[in-house]
């Protein structure tokens, strides 16, 4: 009797090893090391100042504009060091939830008029057109004028209006690459709802260039929460604010700049730390990492 030839058992496919996450991508660049760094640093300084600062927030540590202390004061005689070491919180938590509020605004119009198509793309993006086109310390403005006080939350609404019509903007280009891919064809086919095609299947492909914008979108939000705390508009007119500092020394800036130039590089310092770590991102998203 001839031997029977042996069939080998079928063997499963090898498993792909997992992707690595965008931000462990990020890590490899080493401009978003140092943004990173830079960013951390500031945000403890920011969330311990109060407590390792050497004067309270409005305590007077000698006359107005004088070299005493390690930055001298102001122009009400207050430190200055305090009163920087005091002054990012209200900047910090603005421009952040502002930022969030922003994205999530941004990307929901973005891919809603990108995943519907037709005239509603036509319709969103051409009203999004329209807010565009004002700038948007103007709107702001135009706001923060008709209110007696303008609280936290008014302010980050401001912010978060003002980034979304750009982040719409990129999101709906993002998306548009995406909507007709065969995974999203086929996850519609399923009998899958819209909702869980663009929360499974759309917006996990799009971290990376979201992520860079998103570092961009905070960028930009501690220079514009200054700006509106150089025009005299913050939750608290009372307490320490960098932007609000630069508008209250700048008399004094011959005699004791530092009264003006802490707050400016701080704020400066801060934004190069934000930009580096959306630069490093965006690197990773270039390169088709992501």
């Amino acid at each position: 009797m001839s031997a029977e030839a042996v069939t080998p058992p079928p063997t499963e496919p090898p498993i792909a090893p997992a992707e690595p996450s965008t931000f462990r991508k990020a890590m490899k660049q080493k401009r978003f090391v140092a943004g990173l760094g830079i960013t951390l640093l500031l945000v403890a300084f920011v969330i311990a100042g109060p407590y390792l600062a050497p004067f309270g927030e409005t305590e007077v540590a000698g006359p107005p504009f004088s070299k005493e202390g390690v930055l001298g004061t102001d122009y009400l005689g207050q430190d200055v060091l305090s009163r920087v070491m005091y002054g990012g919180r209200e900047i910090l938590l603005i421009a952040l939830f502002g930022t969030l509020l922003g994205m999530v605004l941004g990307i929901a119009i973005g891919i809603v008029a990108a995943y519907a198509g037709g005239w509603w793309d036509e319709v969103i993006m051409r009203l999004n057109d329209v807010v565009l086109s004002f700038p948007q310390i103007l709107l702001a403005l135009l706001v923060l004028t008709a209110l007696e006080q303008p609280t936290a939350w008014i302010l980050i609404v401001l912010v978060g209006v003002s980034h979304a019509p750009r982040v719409a903007r990129l999101a709906r280009g993002v998306a548009l690459g995406l909507v007709s891919r065969d995974f999203v064809t086929a996850a519609e086919a399923l009998g899958e709802k819209r909702t869980r095609v663009i929360v499974a299947e759309v917006l996990p492909n799009m971290n990376a260039p979201l992520l860079a914008e998103g570092g961009l979108r905070l960028t930009f939000s501690i220079g514009f929460v200054g700006s509106l705390g150089f025009l005299g508009f913050s939750a608290d007119p009372g307490a320490a604010n960098w932007g609000q500092m630069i508008q209250e020394n700048g008399l004094g800036l011959p005699t004791q700049p530092w009264a003006v130039l802490a707050p400016v590089l701080i704020i400066a310092i801060f934004c190069i730390g934000t930009n580096l770590m959306a630069d490093g991102i965006a690197q990773v998203a270039q390169r088709g990492e992501a």
